[in-house]
């Protein structure tokens, strides 16, 4: 029986007769679930990969790559593109990191149990920083690999990080691979609270999935969150027993997985992101608020419809958002479009800086304290194929 999934095979140029000229898909372990057709974004992202390969020539020929190459460029894959063995594997990384014992500074955080529960501390104290107009895209680039080379170092994990691509689950994702609750998805939707109606946005309400209460199927139902809330969004959250939303208040993980946030964040949304951006500010602006547009129910934004496709605690609380295991499949997936994005015209568009606010980007450094021990500048996080000495080296497929 052949496998849903397509492996691109190469053949030794011995054995054809002639050497053939390097392609990028030589270079690149491509990895497809056949269920899923391309989309449209998908099709631009390899139509981009020969820029990227030219781009990546011409850094190797300045010896300005640091030692990244796409030959040993990790992979971040869509979930369903992974194999049943690669999501365990990611699973069982993302437990183990839920047991670890927590680095935290205790005096800050006298709440944090686990090295899960260090990224939620991070990003409740540090979400000015992560989400100002010269930090959204470079330091969630690196809050994301600082989780990734936590997985991989500390946990064993074998793989890189997963992404989802959104226009996937926009028509059942209650029953798509990422949420359908079976051992090998990342948890399904939380039982139905009816005090759970849904998510105020600046662009409209996103109504509730139905969920909204504990997630009791997949892996996760034994997790707690243990530090937040940050900014409530449910009414039922235990408040924190300390103003800073650092101390121990330990919870199931609530979810409202809503169709209506994932059509917010559509392929054609997002091909039109990429195509009539045609510099860094106006990318950005589009992202997070899109111009109005009254006859559009779902015009939130894809910033915002990706972070609410499962919604409830803490995921659905921008100051401990992390706490879901989903959000670092969004930010990855915000990063490959960031990625893409600049590999349309690399030479002009990695080094783009966001110049909204004025403020200078060339003196910003990323410092994520106990989640990695390097302090880099912000520009260096521009660049995913090489970057900070060779620490960013990632292509997405």
């Amino acid at each position: 029986m052949r496998s849903i999934w397509s492996v691109s095979i190469l053949l030794p140029s011995a054995l054809a007769g002639v050497v053939a000229p390097r392609d990028w898909r030589t270079m690149v372990n491509v990895q497809r679930n056949g269920f899923y057709p391309l989309d449209v974004v998908d099709k631009l992202e390899e139509a981009t990969m020969p820029n990227v390969e030219a781009y990546m020539s011409k850094k190797i020929a300045a010896g300005k790559n640091n030692g990244c190459t796409l030959e040993n460029a990790g992979v971040r894959r869509e979930w369903g593109d992974m194999t049943i063995e690669q999501r365990s594997d990611f699973i069982n990384a993302t437990l183990c990191l839920m047991k670890a014992p927590s680095r935290a500074p205790k005096d800050q955080f006298p709440g944090a149990r686990t090295r899960y529960d260090d990224f939620m501390a991070y990003h409740l104290t540090n979400a000015g920083s992560l989400h100002d107009t010269i930090g959204l895209f470079p330091a969630h680039k690196y809050f994301v690999l600082a989780y990734e080379l936590a997985l991989r170092n500390e946990c064993g994990y074998k793989g890189y990080h997963p992404y989802m691509n959104y226009d996937r689950y926009t028509k059942d994702p209650k029953n798509s691979a990422l949420f359908n609750g079976n051992a090998t998805s990342m948890g399904g939707n939380g039982l139905p609270d009816p005090k759970y109606t849904g998510l105020r946005t600046g662009s409209g309400t996103i109504k509730s999935g139905g969920g909204g209460g504990c997630v009791v199927d997949g892996p996760f139902t034994e997790y707690t969150a243990n530090i937040g809330p940050g900014a409530p969004v449910m009414n039922n959250v235990p408040r924190n027993p300390l103003p800073s939303g650092g101390g121990y208040n330990p919870r199931c993980m609530r979810r409202d997985i809503s169709v209506d946030a994932a059509l917010g964040a559509t392929a054609d949304r997002a091909y039109n992101l990429l195509t009539k951006s045609k510099d860094i500010n106006t990318f950005y602006n589009t992202l997070l608020t899109p111009p109005r547009n009254a006859s559009d129910p779902y015009n939130f934004g894809i910033h915002t419809a990706g972070h609410y496709i499962s919604g409830g605690d803490p995921g659905g609380d921008p100051m401990v958002s992390p706490g879901d295991p989903i959000f670092y499949f969004h930010h990855a997936s915000l990063d490959r479009l960031w990625w893409i994005w600049q590999m349309m015209d690399p030479e002009k568009r990695v080094n783009a800086q966001v110049t909204l606010g004025g403020r200078d980007a060339a003196t910003r450094k990323l410092d994520l304290k106990w989640l990695a021990p390097d302090v880099i500048p912000v520009l260096e996080a521009h660049d995913g194929l090489g970057g900070a000495g060779g620490l960013f080296c990632h292509v997405y497929v």
